[in-house]
């Protein structure tokens, strides 16, 4: 993330964009999520409506703004020292919301600099959709904590790594 005259400019890398294609998926006509919720494309479930349609060039730039979106929403909660850090909140936060996110267990225990093990343990706890563990989101965790802990490039912002 960059500053200019006080706009958070995101930084979104082609890892997390590869990992949400493969973990939401495409489909160009409305349907419902596991979670009840009106989805389309890769995962857009604002203003979405049964009936509705769009092409793969739509989808494409939605997954992108949507994306930027939610990078913009992590930033602010300014927990985030590393790509792989964005990386893997991001894609949790696209999943479960922003909100979720800004009132998780997992959130006060990053904030408070909890060990990885327990950083971990709260992770894994988003693993339901309608109540129902669902291996596609086990999967997707798993990712996440091992994106979070990876080795990564300090965010420029980050005082250079310190």
């Amino acid at each position: 993330m960059k500053k200019k005259n006080r706009e958070i400019i995101v930084m979104t890398s082609e890892a997390l964009v590869s990992a949400l294609k493969h973990f939401e998926g495409c489909r160009l006509e409305a349907y419902r999520c596991p979670g009840g919720v009106w989805t389309i494309g890769y995962g857009h479930t604002r203003n979405v409506m049964k009936g509705d349609c769009y092409s793969q060039e739509w989808a494409e730039e939605t997954l992108r703004r949507d994306i930027e979106f939610v990078e913009r929403e992590v930033l602010r909660l300014n927990v985030c020292k590393t790509q792989a850090q964005l990386d893997a909140l991001v894609s949790l936060a696209f999943n479960i919301g922003i909100g979720r996110l800004k009132d998780s267990t997992l959130l006060r225990c990053i904030r408070r600099g909890a060990t990885a093990d327990v950083i971990t343990r709260e992770w894994k706890r988003w693993n339901k959709a309608g109540g129902k563990v669902l291996k596609g989101l086990v999967a997707r965790r798993q990712w996440e904590i091992l994106r979070y802990f990876q080795e990564s490039t300090y965010l420029p912002f980050f005082n250079n790594g310190r």
